[in-house]
C-alpha cells in the first residue's frame, strides 16, 4: 500500500519528463539523443536511492539530531510552499525566473 501511495504521489513529477524522453527515444531522428537522455534519467533516478542505501546509518543519525526541530522545519516549508503557489498565481515566479536568467546567464545552459 505504501508503494502505491509513493507511486501515486511521484507520478506528476516524473511522468511528463519520462514521457517526453520515451517519445524522443522512439522517434527515428532523435533516437540517439533519446537513448542518452533515458540513460541520464535512469542514473538520476537510481543514484539517490543507491546513496540513500549506502549512507542510511549516517542519515538516521542526522534525522535523530533534526527530530527536535521538525515542527519548525515543517512550518517553514509550509510557508515556502504557499509563497511559491502565490508566486505562480500572480506571475511573480516567471518574473523571478527571468531575473535569474538575466543576472546569471550561465543558468540558460543547464538542462
Amino acid at each position: 500500500m505504501l508503494g502505491l501511495a509513493f507511486a501515486f504521489g511521484w507520478t506528476p513529477c516524473i511522468g511528463p519528463q519520462l514521457g517526453m524522453i520515451l517519445s524522443l527515444a522512439a522517434s527515428g531522428a532523435e533516437a540517439g539523443r533519446g537513448v542518452s537522455l533515458l540513460a541520464i534519467y535512469a542514473l538520476g533516478l537510481g543514484i539517490p536511492f543507491l546513496l540513500s542505501a549506502i549512507f542510511i546509518n549516517r542519515a538516521i543519525g542526522l534525522m535523530n539530531r533534526i527530530k527536535p526541530h521538525l515542527k519548525l522545519i515543517e512550518r517553514i516549508m509550509g510557508v515556502l510552499l504557499v509563497a511559491v503557489g502565490l508566486a505562480l498565481l500572480t506571475g511573480a515566479f516567471t518574473t523571478f525566473a527571468y531575473w535569474l536568467l538575466e543576472t546569471f546567464p550561465a543558468l540558460a545552459n543547464l538542462g
